[in-house]
C-alpha cells in the first residue's frame, strides 16, 4: 500500500513484528493483518516486505518457523534489549532513537499525503502545532 515508506519501512517494520509475535505466534499473513489493524488501516505492509524480513530474522536466530507456518520468538529475541515497543510501549531509549522514530512517522505521513491527502486533513491544526514546537526547539 505505501511504497517508498522510507526509513519507517526499513527500520520500523521489525519492531512491529517483534511486538506482535511477543503476544503469540503468527503466520506472515496474520502479521500483515495485525499491522494493518494496529495502524487503523493506514498501512498494510506488502508480502514482499514481510516474508524476506521473516526469513532473515529466522536466519539471525530471532524467530523460529513452526511446522504450522507460524513464526515465534526465540529466546534470543526475547532477551534482545532493543525492543522499542516493550509491553507498555516505553519508547526509544535515546534522543537519537527518538529522532529516528519521528523521521519514520514523518515518512509515513508523507506517504499518506501522496496516496490520500484527506486522511491527514482532520489533523492539520495538530500538525501545525507540532511543526511550531519543533521549530522552536531547533532555534
Amino acid at each position: 500500500m505505501f511504497r517508498g515508506f522510507g526509513m519507517f519501512r526499513k527500520r520500523g517494520l521489525r519492531p512491529w513484528v517483534l511486538n506482535i509475535l511477543r503476544k503469540s505466534p503468527k503466520t506472515g499473513a496474520e502479521i500483515i493483518d495485525e499491522i494493518e489493524n494496529m495502524s487503523q488501516g493506514w498501512w498494510r505492509p506488502s508480502p514482499g516486505s514481510i516474508y524476506p524480513m521473516l526469513k532473515g530474522m529466522v536466519q539471525d536466530g530471532l524467530l523460529k518457523e513452526r511446522e504450522d507456518g507460524r513464526y515465534e520468538l526465540t529466546s534470543k529475541a526475547k532477551e534482545e534489549d532493543e525492543f522499542p515497543f516493550r509491553s507498555h510501549f516505553t519508547g526509544p531509549r535515546s534522543v537519537d532513537a527518538m529522532l529516528d522514530e519521528i523521521i519514520g512517522y514523518i515518512s509515513y505521513f508523507e506517504d499518506l499525503i501522496r496516496t490520500d491527502r484527506s486522511k491527514l486533513e482532520p489533523y492539520a491544526d495538530k500538525i501545525r502545532t507540532i511543526t511550531e514546537r519543533l521549530t522552536t526547539l531547533s532555534k
